[in-house]
């Protein structure tokens, strides 16, 4: 078996691109998706993850041409020519392997427990997914397919994917972040079944040229079972569907949302959801400190490398927007009720 360590990693990555790259004709599937200023193609085999291709993106609109097209290759030993992926060893540290990586030009990450390997080569736009077989990705992966690529890619052009929710109404909206258990995925849910719009739960990509602006990648929600009962989503949904990685029943936005998932949505406020137990909800400004800290270090250690970067992006942006912390009532057509009349006030 091969052994990597941090001082051969920018070699071997290369070489996982060149033989994941090298293949390319004896990949079984195609997987091709429009993505805001993006066209993704994945080269991989069939099975989970392609079919998760299928349904676990929220397409760009058509009239919204690709400024760009990236390639990721989803390998594993028994496609053309590719080897069994390497062992790193030695003292390992992502912050450590990302840089070295960004010292060659490079981006990537290592999951340790299935020598699973994610390289990017920014400038040509090429990626490489690299696993000990078909199937042995991470179990959040089919959520979020090739969630790394993307990160990467879009951190490049000065964007951020962010591990937040987000609510909206004509156009305009809220981003949610917190902590799992928050209430950020049940008042994503809420606010979808009673009337609101949502560019994406868990990750959304967020932009700060001109404003601050939210776009859809991942159609994917999620709810612990007990959320799922609160909801009544068991009226919409099959609930004998088999539970996630999570032990959460997994669904996507089309499943409940009354429109169609809007192209973006102008952030207009930062909101920190928490249950307060209380039977009404309220809206009251907080410390940017404390949203900072409810945003940022999720939204870092699951975007793997620029973790300079992700700080300063993420200290940007609770410096544009207001920040309030969500107290959430009992009921989830309250808690729409609230959050409309928050983006009813802001349209003023």
């Amino acid at each position: 078996m091969r052994r990597v360590t941090l001082e051969t990693l920018p070699d071997y990555a290369r070489l996982l691109l060149a033989e994941a790259e090298g293949a390319a004709l004896r990949y079984k599937a195609i997987r091709k998706v429009h993505l805001p200023g993006l066209e993704l193609t994945a080269h991989l085999d069939t099975g989970a993850l392609a079919d998760a291709m299928t349904h676990a993106y929220v397409p760009a609109p058509e009239d919204k041409q690709a400024s760009a097209a990236c390639r990721i290759f989803v390998s594993h030993p028994g496609i053309g020519d590719v080897a069994a992926p390497a062992t790193f060893v030695g003292p390992y540290t992502h912050h450590g392997f990302a840089n070295r990586l960004a010292e060659a030009g490079l981006r990537g990450s290592y999951f340790h427990d299935l020598d699973f390997w994610q390289i990017y080569d920014p400038k040509r736009r090429v990626g490489a997914q690299v696993m000990t077989v078909a199937d042995s990705f991470p179990p959040w992966e089919p959520g979020a397919p090739l969630r790394a690529f993307l990160h990467w890619e879009y951190a490049a052009r000065g964007m951020r994917l962010a591990h937040a929710g987000t609510l909206g109404l004509s156009g305009k909206g809220i981003l949610l972040a917190g902590a799992g258990g928050a209430g950020k995925s049940g008042t994503v849910v809420a606010g979808l079944l009673h009337g609101l719009d949502s560019v994406g739960d868990d990750y959304v990509l967020v932009d700060t040229a001109d404003k601050v602006t939210a776009r859809p990648l991942f159609a994917t929600l999620k709810q612990d079972p007990r959320g799922f009962e609160r909801l009544g989503l068991g009226h919409r949904l099959d609930p004998a569907r088999p539970l996630n990685w999570q032990g959460k029943h997994q669904f996507h936005l089309a499943d409940v949302a009354a429109r169609r998932t809007p192209a973006s949505l102008d952030i207009i406020a930062l909101m920190v959801p928490h249950i307060s137990g209380n039977e009404a909800s309220s809206i009251m400004s907080m410390p940017r400190k404390d949203a900072m800290i409810a945003l940022a270090p999720s939204g870092i250690a699951q975007m793997p490398g620029e973790r300079e970067s992700g700080f300063r992006f993420f200290s940007e942006l609770t410096r544009l927007l207001p920040c309030y912390r969500l107290s959430l009532g009992t009921r989830p057509e309250e808690i729409a009720e609230t959050i409309s009349a928050f983006l009813a006030r802001s349209r003023a």
